[in-house]
């Protein structure tokens, strides 16, 4: 924390001239094949009142075995990543805040029961709003349930959420003290995770209890320039 207070601050790259980053990340791993979503504004998900969401919503560990459906899955991304405005190559203004604009998360869907899509590691452009399936291991629910301390209801989700984060994309601009806002903007899309997975008859698990090392490892990521910030399993409520 004191390293990322203002007066411990130099100047940041942005105030030396350098060149920003890409505003999207590459995968870490091959693409398998590219899966075209529906579109989220021709839905009607998401209708419920944002009093009945507040107060209905809690984490949700236990999910029936009833799969997400594409355009739900479609609703959520929107909802956490959503593009709403691109200014090319300097930045995306998106359904969630970010410090600067910056939106430092690219977003991994380890898909367990979603119709329409194999179970395995996806990989959403949000510019395109689309997804990407990659050629990962095909333990890798298992390899990130173990990476998030055992935890089961990791690879027993529907789909479970990981957020990772391109440091240098908010560093550039803030220098030390982006790494304060990579974790706020990690709460501000998790966030909206909760109230969507709500409006669709579903539940989340926010999870920050996991190693570092394992589940970067499992993503194939190098843990400084980009590595897991947070992840969060989402799947239909059980039966009452």
């Amino acid at each position: 924390m004191e390293n990322t207070r203002y007066e411990a601050m130099g100047k940041t790259d942005q105030e030396l001239g350098r060149p920003q980053p890409p505003l999207e990340a590459a995968p870490p791993f091959a693409e398998e094949e590219r899966v075209e979503l529906p579109d989220p504004h021709g839905t009607a998900l998401g209708a419920a009142s944002l009093r009945s969401l507040l107060e209905a919503r809690r984490s949700l560990r236990n999910y029936s075995s009833e799969p997400l459906d594409l355009e739900g899955l479609s609703f959520l991304l929107w909802a956490t990543q959503g593009v709403k405005r691109v200014l090319p190559g300097k930045a995306t203004f998106r359904t969630v805040p970010s410090a600067g604009a910056r939106h430092p998360f690219e977003t991994a869907l380890s898909v367990h029961r979603v119709t329409g899509l194999a179970k395995g590691l996806y990989w959403f452009s949000a510019a395109e709003h689309r997804l990407s399936r990659l050629d990962a291991p095909e333990d890798i629910g298992e390899r990130l349930s173990e990476a998030c301390l055992g935890q089961p209801f990791v690879a027993q989700s529907a789909v479970t959420f990981i957020w990772i984060a391109d440091a240098y994309r908010t560093t550039w601009r803030y220098g030390e003290r982006g790494y304060r806002y990579l974790h706020l903007d990690a709460g501000h899309v998790c966030g909206n995770l909760y109230l969507a997975a709500e409006s669709i008859g579903a539940g989340a698990c926010a999870i920050g209890a996991f190693s570092d090392d394992l589940a970067n490892a499992a993503l194939a990521l190098d843990g400084t320039d980009r590595f897991v910030i947070y992840l969060a399993s989402v799947g239909k409520r059980p039966a009452a």
